[in-house]
């Protein structure tokens, strides 16, 4: 009877009819990061939107940790329902290469949903900090370099990539400095308690428009609309330097394929919807194209970043554990 009834249990999952029932309850968004940061900016939007489409209120949940890995963990081991998600950023395909013992592969042991946005960076100081534009301030770090403060949102996140590449194109070793996300650092760099951030422009475009932080480059291959005065790093002569953050949207393995397919599809209403994409505009983010919210377009993503950023963090002997 057992046998029969599991059976029942799967072709029901299977089924389109179970995928149109689906959600019958409110869903929750983790955030493996801390509110307030850019991660968790783009997923409170999201939220809103994809919530429209799914007709639930879509939870948004924060899990901080280092690397986001706790938050992370805690989705790859819930009930594969559909009902709890995780919105991660490039980090997701830096953990293989950060953990000496990873606990997780990010390429197997998720369903992946597809993509939401792209965040272009920024690379911002304290406002009273002495160089004024980029080759002060490459200059300045080449006579300075060992008394400088770098900070950023955590081991393993974009801005820590971005202080990663930094430094081996400068050829410096700065002192980084570790945060439990980008909103705390970005306090103590509008503080003067660190010297430099690069990050995601969620994080910096208001600090940069009050004056509130001095700005030297995007890490863009053009200017940013959102800050079309403000010079690209490569164009003051900082070779190929480009990092864009993207977001992507995991669910725990095994969930229903009918189920997937609804979530695939509101994740595509959500990144066209005009809500969505004006909210988008306004941080400086870029809202992915119908068809990279896809399952195939995330999982291509992860494969390539792995392949890209393992090298990086090998080479800096970073790790966060």
């Amino acid at each position: 009877m057992k046998y029969v009834a599991a059976l029942a249990i799967g072709w029901l999952a299977c089924s389109p009819s179970f995928g149109q029932s689906f959600p019958a309850r409110p869903l929750t968004l983790v955030v493996p990061f801390s509110p307030g940061g850019p991660t968790d900016v783009v997923a409170r939007h999201l939220g809103a939107a994809m919530g429209r489409s799914l007709g639930q209120t879509v939870v948004v949940e924060n899990r901080a940790s280092t690397g986001g890995i706790v938050g992370s963990e805690a989705v790859m081991r819930a009930e594969p329902n559909g009902y709890t998600l995780l919105i991660h950023n490039i980090g997701m395909a830096t953990l293989p290469a950060l953990s000496k013992s990873p606990r997780f592969d990010p390429t197997r042991d998720f369903e992946h949903i597809g993509l939401v946005a792209d965040v272009p960076m920024t690379l911002v100081a304290r406002p009273d900090f002495a160089p004024n534009g980029f080759h002060e301030l490459r200059a300045y770090i080449s006579a300075n370099q060992k008394k400088i403060n770098l900070a950023n949102a955590g081991i393993g996140t974009a801005s820590h990539l971005c202080g990663l590449m930094l430094m081996s194109q400068l050829h410096a070793a700065m002192t980084s400095v570790p945060y439990k996300g980008a909103a705390p650092a970005m306090v103590d760099v509008q503080g003067g308690q660190v010297d430099l951030l690069c990050d995601q422009v969620t994080t910096t475009l208001q600090p940069i428009n009050t004056g509130r932080v001095k700005a030297y480059g995007s890490t863009t291959p053009s200017r940013l609309a959102a800050l079309p005065k403000l010079p690209t790093l490569r164009e003051q002569g900082l070779g190929e330097f480009e990092v864009t953050v993207w977001h992507g949207i995991y669910a725990p393995k095994g969930i229903p394929q009918p189920v997937v397919a609804r979530l695939v599809k509101a994740l595509q209403s959500a990144v066209t919807d005009p809500a969505f994409r004006e909210g988008m505009q306004k941080l400086g983010a870029i809202p992915v194209a119908k068809d990279r919210a896809t399952p195939e377009a995330l999982s291509a993503q992860l494969r390539s970043e792995v392949a890209r950023w393992s090298p990086v963090i090998r080479q800096a002997n970073a790790f966060v554990d």
